[in-house]
């Protein structure tokens, strides 16, 4: 029905009352039924109308969410027509040209798929079998102790968002009451993930916007000060959002005070290769944690080391005392998996196991990562040359060149960084973090003055 009024010509009496007749419930009101809906019968000159007495929405009570604080930023750039305008707040690599980018090495893996006719069969509810020893591999060393001796369970995952979500839920399930400590800041679907699984959370100190670097001792303090038997989430490399790692020093004073206090460390690692350009490097700190033999978890994501943003793969490891306790571990992860989305998708698997699996294309994977850790680097060091070039003050902008992977938190509060839009029509999330990823040589100048002027104008 185009409109909820109903027009109907009076021609006839017999006309109107054989597809409508009155509703004997009633009586002689004017109200009528039409196909069983219930009609307010109202006369003019010549016509007749009936008005639908429509119900209330039984969803009346659903407010309206607010936009993500990070996809949205991409909504508003795309609507920006300014011929300048910069997009740095999804974490996404771009090319020089601020392109997207597709690594040859995946497009070379996806023609070996073609070629061998693979099908698209369900997988298991644990994922690719290929693609579980890869990464775990990947992760932990082929030789690692922990694979040797089989106790890690690994999970294929939607990413490495779905894959902290099976994580969060197994913490519900089997630790009811265990707090998650995470990050002050940290990536910003951390708390949601906890949040819609039932997982209490707490922050620990990180960030020290004084000397814009890493609050240790307040961080070494707070976990310290968490119940025994917490869960202390921490990002293997390239922290988001500050771009701010501990130092392997750091590192293992971190991993004393876990084991001191009988925590579970929980580490996510979306930027492993991505960071320093060495997949070796960027997951030293979960071998450090496994190698001492605690027991850990580790989510894992592909959507930026090999570019698979909407392929959505990634995997949940759970590194554990035996193998016996892995193999049951593991069967609940499937049990979590199967109500949530039954199986995870084969693509981005496939892919991911032919590139690590492949020695050619596993060396070309590692060239064309670390020339993508290169340009970000490259105009990391462009921006801080850019800006202290053009900075009059005594500012120290070292931070910048201090700062690891596509993030930089730049110190820039809500109103500084909303004037970088406003004014600049740079688009960034509104705690400071831009992504060096979505940045060219061509215009870190005009980034340079942007950061200047909010720093210095705006209070």
């Amino acid at each position: 029905m185009a409109s909820s009024l109903l027009s109907f010509a009076s021609a006839s009496p017999l006309a109107l009352l054989d597809p409508l007749k009155v509703n004997p419930r009633v009586g002689g009101s004017n109200q009528a039924t039409f196909l069983g809906k219930n009609f307010i019968k109202t006369k003019s000159f010549t016509r007749t109308s009936m008005a639908v007495a429509v119900d209330v929405s039984k969803f009346n009570e659903v407010t309206m969410a607010p936009p993500d604080p990070i996809l949205g930023v991409s909504e508003a750039f795309r609507a920006d027509t300014h011929e300048m305008k910069l997009n740095l707040g999804v974490g996404a690599y771009r090319t020089e040209d601020l392109q997207p980018y597709v690594l040859d090495v995946v497009k070379k893996a996806e023609n070996l798929m073609l070629e061998r006719g693979e099908n698209k069969e369900y997988l298991p509810i644990e994922g690719l079998a290929a693609f579980n020893k890869a990464t775990a591999e990947l992760l932990f060393g082929a030789e690692s102790t922990v694979l040797q001796q089989q106790r890690v369970a690994t999970v294929q995952g939607l990413s490495g968002t779905g894959s902290l979500r099976l994580a969060a839920v197994l913490i519900e399930r089997y630790f009811p009451g265990a707090k998650v400590l995470i990050s002050a800041p940290t990536w910003g679907n951390h708390k949601n993930i906890f949040n819609d699984a039932g997982v209490p959370w707490s922050e620990y100190r990180y960030y020290d916007p004084k000397t814009v670097g890493l609050d240790f001792d307040g961080m070494i303090s707070d976990i310290k000060a968490a119940p025994a038997g917490s869960f202390v989430l921490v990002h293997g490399c390239a922290h988001n959002p500050t771009g701010i790692d501990p130092t392997p020093e750091q590192w293992e004073v971190i991993a004393d005070v876990i084991q001191e206090k009988k925590h579970i460390p929980f580490f996510d690692v979306a930027y492993q290769g991505f960071a320093s350009g060495s997949l070796d490097e960027d997951a030293s700190s979960v071998r450090l944690f496994a190698d001492r033999g605690m027991e850990l978890l580790v989510a894992q994501s592909y959507s930026k080391n090999l570019g698979l943003y909407s392929e959505r793969i990634g995997a949940i490891n759970v590194v554990c005392s035996s193998s016996e306790v892995a193999q049951r571990v593991k069967s609940q992860l499937k049990r979590i998996a199967r109500p949530m989305y039954s199986n995870p998708p084969i693509h981005g698997a496939r892919i991911v196991a032919n590139v690590v699996g492949t020695p050619d294309l596993f060396n070309e994977w590692k060239e064309e990562m670390a020339s993508m850790a290169g340009r970000i680097k490259s105009v990391r060091k462009k921006l801080y040359d850019s800006i202290t070039s053009k900075e009059k003050t005594s500012k120290d902008w070292s931070f910048i060149l201090k700062q690891i992977g596509m993030f930089s938190f730049t110190g820039l509060n809500k109103a500084q960084s909303e004037n970088m839009t406003s004014k600049w029509h740079v688009y960034m999330t509104k705690d400071g973090r831009i992504s060096l990823a979505g940045l060219s040589a061509a215009k870190c100048d005009y980034l340079a003055d942007a950061i200047i002027d909010s720093y210095h104008n705006v209070s």
